[in-house]
């Protein structure tokens, strides 16, 4: 059980959020419980829901993200975006198992693809302060500065979904997915 309540419905949850459950409800058909938890507060959620939806309309590749998305809940150990994103990752980006344990382990089988995880990867490791070369290795990779700018952005979404659910003890709502060993 969640550290602070979750709403059961979209009804439960405060009006200002309602809209946004609603939109999410059409397009995926449901409502993972992030974003009901998330909806708590109708500023968060409409940040998050915002920064995702200007992601999707972006220059980054979906399967890019999603491979971010998987190296990110990896890195910080959170269990609920683990999961979420190998179901999502399988199911949406087409991500063969090989794929999604490579992204889990912070590279890619795809060598440009392998460039923005590992990038992510140095973000989150240096938090943000990355060394010039990091620069160079994803531009060198074939990334303009538009995607580059699109991977630290989905790299602080994915940061602050993992310490959401992580700091409020998600209900994962996916099938669970365990952590790789250290």
């Amino acid at each position: 059980m969640s550290r602070i309540p979750t709403p059961a419905t979209i009804e439960e949850a405060p009006e200002a959020s309602r809209p946004i459950l609603e939109t999410i409800q059409k397009q995926i058909g449901s409502v993972p419980n992030i974003f009901r938890l998330v909806s708590n507060s109708p500023a968060a959620l409409n940040g998050i829901a915002s920064l995702q939806g200007a992601l999707g309309k972006g220059k980054l590749a979906p399967a890019t993200r999603e491979r971010i998305a998987l190296a990110m809940a990896e890195a910080n150990g959170c269990d609920y975006c683990l999961s979420a994103h190998t179901f999502t990752g399988a199911k949406f980006a087409k991500l063969d198992e090989a794929e999604i344990a490579s992204n889990r382990r912070g590279t890619s089988n795809d060598a440009k693809a392998a460039a923005a995880v590992e990038f992510a990867r140095a973000l989150t490791t240096a938090r943000g302060s990355v060394a010039p070369g990091e620069i160079v290795k994803v531009r060198d990779a074939g990334y303009s500065d538009a995607e580059i700018v699109e991977i630290i952005a989905q790299v602080a979404l994915n940061t602050f979904t993992n310490y959401v659910n992580e700091a409020l003890d998600t209900e994962i709502d996916f099938p669970r997915i365990d952590r790789l060993a250290a």
